[in-house]
């Protein structure tokens, strides 16, 4: 039985006005480009177990997922500042799952946020509370598009373990259906932190991601294992590629909630025993 429980679920209209613009004032502007998302369906429990009280899986016909999404910040700034060469682009690569609160707002919940700015990292630490960590990352592009995108966290959450992903875009596709594993993966505008006060949403907005196939010669699962997760040695399960977009970012705000009976895992629980392999699981890579 799956440990979240059915009242607060997003209801469809929630979804939807999650992609609306919100009404405060934005803090920063920033582009994202060339992001690859990767995703892996992973069982619900050991989701459940990593998340702050506040936060539920949430799930696509009844499975979790658990996504890497590599890709480039560009002309990153604050509201009433301009870009700063050296500082304002750089590479960024995160291990993400997503949620929803008792509201049924849904988001991301972040695991890790690798970057190899080390202001940027620091930023994001003190001020908006995310798991950022710095990483040695290079990457070399094509002219035809190809990307092939190297990563190696530093730092004491660091085992010197290597990312690596080679991609290339292939297809524009069209706008996914509100109702569409597509959109739930990707169309995501809250995210989640665990601050000193408590559980914070933050909002971005932007245009609904372009998205297309993606040509996929390299990749690994060296982030979960990264990140604690037992890796599930299978290809992921869903590959989809995004051109980029142009984001707005929003100032974050705290969360409340009445605590609940949430099912916690046993003191001798590690997230490290599931092996990720459920029986029906062929090792398919999808690329609509």
């Amino acid at each position: 039985m799956s440990p979240t429980p059915t009242q607060g679920f997003p209801a469809d209209w929630q979804r939807l006005e999650a992609r609306m613009r919100p009404k405060s004032s934005p803090v920063m502007f920033q582009s994202w480009r060339n992001l690859l998302f990767l995703h892996w369906e992973y069982p619900v429990a050991a989701i459940q177990a990593t998340l702050p009280e506040g936060l539920f899986v949430d799930t696509f016909a009844g499975q979790a997922y658990l996504g890497i999404v590599p890709f480039f910040m560009r002309n990153v700034r604050p509201r009433f500042l301009p870009a700063v060469p050296g500082i304002s682009n750089f590479m960024e690569m995160n291990l993400r799952t997503y949620v929803y609160d008792q509201a049924g707002t849904p988001g991301v919940w972040f695991y890790s946020l690798d970057a190899n700015q080390r202001l940027a990292v620091e930023i994001a630490r003190r001020c908006f509370h995310l798991p950022y960590e710095h990483a040695d990352m290079k990457t070399q592009c094509t002219a035809e598009g190809r990307t092939r995108y190297e990563s190696r966290r530093t730092g004491p959450r660091a085992n010197g373990s290597l990312c690596l992903f080679d991609y290339a875009p292939g297809e524009d596709l069209p706008r996914p259906a509100s109702d569409s594993l597509e959109f739930f993966l990707v169309e995501r505008y809250r995210l989640f932190s665990s601050a000193p006060d408590g559980l914070r949403r933050g909002s971005v907005f932007h245009e609904p991601y372009p998205l297309c196939r993606v040509e996929l010669a390299a990749w690994d699962e060296n982030l979960l294992f990264l990140d604690d997760f037992a890796p599930t040695n299978r290809p992921p399960d869903h590959v989809i590629m995004s051109r980029g977009v142009d984001v707005t970012i929003f100032p974050q705000e705290r969360v409340s909630f009445t605590p609940s009976e949430v099912v916690r895992p046993t003191p001798d629980f590690d997230k490290r025993n599931f092996s990720g392999g459920l029986s029906d699981f062929k090792g398919r890579v999808s690329t609509v």
